[in-house]
């Protein structure tokens, strides 16, 4: 089992639902309106000069095929996408147990 965290800026959530829709992924949580800076990025603090906020999406996997659907998807609309700062994030840890 798998879990996967997606983060991205928040303008890009459309792309990231479509990307869940076409990969018949229809179970997620997601927060809002979340802040911080990756690895050569500019930060996404909700104000000031950096007004615009992420999103990140939490999703478990018991089968791997979806979420390997999902990563392939998101390497896709990467290449899409110009500015490599505005790129969508997978975080891919171990998941132990649902309980």
């Amino acid at each position: 089992m798998k879990l996967a965290f997606i983060v991205h800026n928040a303008y890009q959530t459309e792309r990231v639902m479509q990307l869940l829709k076409e990969t018949q992924i229809d179970y997620y949580t997601r927060w809002d309106h979340t802040t911080g800076k990756g690895h050569g990025t500019e930060p996404h603090l909700g104000s000031g000069s950096y007004g615009s906020t992420n999103a990140v999406m939490m999703i478990a996997f018991e089968d791997e095929a979806p979420l390997n659907a999902l990563i392939e998807g998101i390497k896709a609309t990467n290449t899409q996408i110009g500015r490599p700062a505005d790129r969508i994030r997978l975080f891919q840890v171990p998941l132990d147990r649902i309980v």
